[in-house]
Order: C-alpha cells, then sequence, then structure tokens
C-alpha cells in the first residue's frame, strides 16, 4: 500500500509577512490583489474578524486605520523565494514528491513505512517552522486525495498540525463528516450534481456504485471514488514545462494613450519571456488582449484580442516585444480609457527542439543576448537592465501601497538588526 503526506502552508501569505515581522504574530492580517483592490488571503485573526475572501479592501480599511487589521499588498517576489525555501528543506526529509502549488507539496512517504509516520511528520513540521519561519499541517493516507483530507483535519481539529488518515476505524468516521464539496477535485457544480442521487458526503460517495459514477461522471471521479477507497490511481508527477505562459496586471490607473499601452505591454512580455527561457522553451506565437473596465457602466466599453504565429519558435525578448506592439496597434481603438492588457506565449516547445525557417535570415547571436540579460537581472536584481521598450516612468505601473520589504531577494531591503548596547550600572 502506498502511503502520501500533503504538506500545506498554513495560511503562506500571511505567514511570509509574519517571518520578519514577529509583531505581527496573533494579529489579523489580510493581503490584496492587484492594485490593492480586493482581499485574496486571510490570517485565521482576519477570519474571525468576519474578512470574507474577495471583500474589496475600501469596505475594511477603517479597521487597518484603527491597527486590528493589517493590509499587504502582493509580494510575489518574497512568496516564491520563502516558499522555494519550503519545498528544498522538504527535499531533504522526502526527496520524492511533487511540487502541487506554491504552498502545497505531496510526499511518498513509502521508504518510510517502517518509521513512525507521525512522529516524522512531526519532526518535519518543527523543521520547516525552524528552518523557514513558516508553519505547515501534514495530513497522511494511503492516496493523495486521502492526503488532502487528512491535512484539512490536521489543519483544523488538531494541535499538533499532523494527521493520519490510514486507519480504516478512523477513515470512516471523518469521510461520514466530511462534505462532497470539499472533496479534491469536486468543485460545487460536481457537488450539486452529486446531491441530487442523495450523495452528500465523502463516505457516500466511496460507497456509490461505480458504474452509476462512470455513466454520470468522468473516469475522473471513477477515480476519486477508487481513491476514497484507498486505492492510489493519482500517482506523484513530475514538474512539466508550462504549455502556455501568461503575463498581465491591471494598471495602476486607466490608461488613454497608445505610448503607455506599449510599454506596459512590452514590460509584461519581457516578464513572460524570462519564464520562457527559465524553463527552456520556444514559443511559436502570441496571443494579445485589451480591454476597458466593463464594471464602469457609465463608460463607453471595449476589449479585443489578437493572435501572431511566428515563422519559427523563439525566446528572444526584443523580437517578441515587436510582435506583441505591432499586434496591439491592430486592435488598439483611441477614445476608450483601457484597464488591462497583456500577452500569452503560445504552441512552446523544448529549446533542443528547433524548427528554422529556410528563407530568414539567422539570428546567432540572439541566444547569447538573452543569456547576457538573463544573467545580469539574475546578479544585480531584476530590471538592472532591461529593454528600452518597456519605458522609465511607468506611470502605468500596478498599485502597491502597502508592499512590505523583498527581504530575501533584493540587496536593498535586507532585514535591518539593531544592537542596544546595555548601559553600566
Amino acid at each position: 500500500m502506498s502511503i502520501f503526506a500533503l504538506v500545506d502552508c498554513n495560511n503562506f501569505y500571511a505567514s511570509c509577512e509574519r517571518v520578519f515581522n514577529p509583531h505581527l504574530e496573533g494579529k489579523a492580517i489580510v493581503v490584496l490583489s492587484n492594485n490593492d483592490g480586493c482581499v485574496v488571503a486571510r490570517s485565521n485573526e482576519a477570519k474571525k474578524l468576519g474578512v470574507p475572501m474577495g471583500a474589496p479592501f475600501h469596505e475594511w480599511r477603517v479597521l487597518c486605520d484603527k491597527k486590528k487589521l493589517y493590509a499587504f499588498s502582493s509580494n510575489y517576489a518574497l512568496y516564491g523565494d520563502m516558499s522555494h525555501r519550503v519545498m528544498s528543506s522538504l527535499q531533504y526529509f522526502c526527496p520524492e514528491m511533487e511540487i502541487y502549488s506554491i504552498d502545497e507539496a505531496f510526499l511518498s512517504l513509502d521508504e518510510y513505512k517502517n518509521k513512525d509516520l507521525l512522529l516524522y511528520s512531526t519532526q518535519i513540521r518543527k523543521s520547516i517552522k525552524k528552518w523557514t519561519g513558516i508553519p505547515v499541517s501534514i495530513g497522511i493516507g494511503p492516496t493523495k486525495t486521502l492526503a488532502k483530507i487528512a491535512n484539512r483535519v490536521a489543519k483544523k481539529n488538531t494541535a499538533e498540525g499532523v494527521f493520519d488518515i490510514s486507519p480504516l476505524s478512523i477513515r470512516k468516521n471523518i469521510l461520514e463528516q466530511f462534505p462532497v464539496e470539499d472533496i479534491w477535485g469536486i468543485g460545487f457544480r460536481l457537488a450539486k450534481r452529486l446531491k441530487e442521487l442523495n450523495i452528500q458526503t465523502a463516505l457516500e460517495l466511496r460507497h456509490a456504485n461505480l458504474k452509476m459514477i462512470r455513466t454520470h461522471f468522468s473516469v475522473v471521479m471513477e477515480r476519486t471514488v477508487e481513491e476514497l477507497r484507498g486505492i492510489s490511481c493519482i500517482p506523484l508527477e513530475t514538474i512539466q514545462p508550462r504549455k502556455q505562459i501568461m503575463s498581465s496586471r491591471s494598471f495602476g490607473k486607466l490608461v488613454t494613450d497608445l505610448n503607455e499601452l506599449e510599454e506596459a505591454l512590452s514590460h509584461y512580455a519581457a516578464r513572460a519571456c524570462v519564464k520562457l527561457r527559465k524553463q527552456k522553451s520556444l514559443t511559436g506565437g502570441i496571443s494579445i488582449f485589451l480591454h476597458t473596465n466593463h464594471f464602469r457602466d457609465n463608460e463607453p466599453q471595449y476589449g479585443n484580442s489578437t493572435t501572431y504565429k511566428f515563422s519559427e519558435p523563439t525566446c528572444d525578448s526584443s523580437f517578441i516585444i515587436n510582435a506583441a506592439k505591432k499586434c496591439l496597434g491592430k486592435i488598439f481603438r483611441p477614445g476608450f480609457r483601457y484597464q488591462k492588457t497583456g500577452i500569452m506565449l503560445l504552441d512552446l516547445s523544448p529549446q533542443t527542439i528547433k524548427q528554422f525557417d529556410l528563407f530568414l535570415p539567422r539570428r546567432n547571436k540572439s541566444e547569447l543576448l538573452m543569456q547576457t540579460l538573463d544573467s545580469i537581472n539574475e546578479n544585480f536584481g531584476k530590471d538592472s537592465l532591461f529593454i528600452a521598450a518597456e519605458g522609465i516612468q511607468r506611470s502605468w505601473k500596478t498599485r502597491c501601497q502597502h508592499m512590505s520589504r523583498r527581504y530575501t531577494t533584493c540587496w536593498d531591503e535586507l532585514a535591518t538588526v539593531f544592537a542596544k548596547r546595555k548601559s553600566k550600572k
């Protein structure tokens, strides 16, 4: 029998903010979306205050003024680096793992069956907290789906933050009380259809007739049933390169000028190209979109998109930016106030497989130039060197009025330690 563990960072974004600001321990924290618009993450204390997920921040700003709530702009540089530290630490304890999201990882504990898994998981939890400052919860089970359920129990119903759902007697009691809509991979719509078939809980789904499930749903649901029965159907997955790369942000202000839109799109395209080269891929084409703020009913609305296919795959930022600007010019219409533009890199392929166009000149120095660009920015900080088309002033830039420091990725924002000299009596 296989043994899986799901390690989930508790209130990850809020926990990252606390690592370098210990005075935030026990305080209500929210992390905001682009332009500080809505709440996208909450600490347990913020949940107790009644702050809902997705709430417009301006409705709760008064609590910040009263120092009852602390708000932070999304600091993805910090969160991404802290995630890397957590995942690297987990690999020390269990090399066979799947990074499921920025704050979750599945571990295969098959090689550790002879150990006391609860004790070993507790050791992992304490070490992650000590090494990174991030608290985690760990759920153990014979399948990934059951490990997910066990993690939820560990987080909400245990003081230790670790729970093993493997024993059959324990498993039955948990599944009997577990709502079907909370099962991994079952959303609101599937839950509604299951309830129409009188399947309300995980235990009822576990006992459901497989033929009936196959008739009403897909093979994915059938696998979920098998997983609930303790039969592993979803193995660990190695990280696969993304098939598409998207880069887009809402503007800090509504934009009407084509030059500003070109600057923003060029910047987003450059960011997408960095991700492209990082996973050693080439793109065969791009899709560009542009739209106004559809929530402003009193203003004229417009939105459009276009796609452009390259003659040969590339990862050259300057070439892709030039193509993106030409596409933007085709869909831009004056007289509108635009809220957002973005780019998607399509038809990704490995850099090792290159199909050249016989009639196009070779850009032999392009690859070396991009390597130099990435190397300089990696060693001296992001945007130390950038394409001029990205602009310098960037008045359209996303608002981040509540941004914390990038403690682990920027030399100018490292944590500062003050030593107070003890006075002699």
